[in-house]
């Protein structure tokens, strides 16, 4: 029995050692596991916007791409929390940039409408 437990406490260790340092594991290893290398960032406008980053009213490809923008791109973070909210919430792009900003005016105590939600605010004068 306390073999099995060794062992089983030695293979949870190998587990989150490797989890941990995944991004540093060899090539041979990664093969093994398709599921750790999903993510690859996105550099320039015209790849985000092959993503799905891009709507008539955010559109990137005219305003970014056609007038040759010299940027790297929009924010990485930025983008992957808006595709992982397309992902897990099945919106588009435009719904997902609202549910991000309202998530980010929540944060900073801020209601949906621009309001504070701090009850101590000065909001007229």
């Amino acid at each position: 029995m306390l073999f099995y437990l060794s062992l089983l406490a030695a293979m949870a260790l190998l587990v989150t050692l490797g989890y941990r340092y995944r991004s540093s594991l060899p090539p041979r290893v990664k093969a093994f596991f398709p599921g750790l290398n999903h993510y690859t960032p996105l550099a320039s406008f015209s790849e985000q916007a092959r993503a799905g980053l891009s709507s008539p009213m955010f559109d990137i490809e005219e305003a970014n791409i056609a007038e040759g923008d010299s940027r790297a791109g929009l924010d990485e973070q930025g983008t992957q929390e808006v595709i992982e909210i397309m992902r897990t919430q099945r919106v588009n792009f435009d719904q997902a940039r609202l549910i991000r900003h309202n998530q980010i005016l929540a944060r900073n105590g801020i209601d949906p409408s621009g309001m504070p939600l701090d009850s101590k605010a000065v909001t007229r004068l």
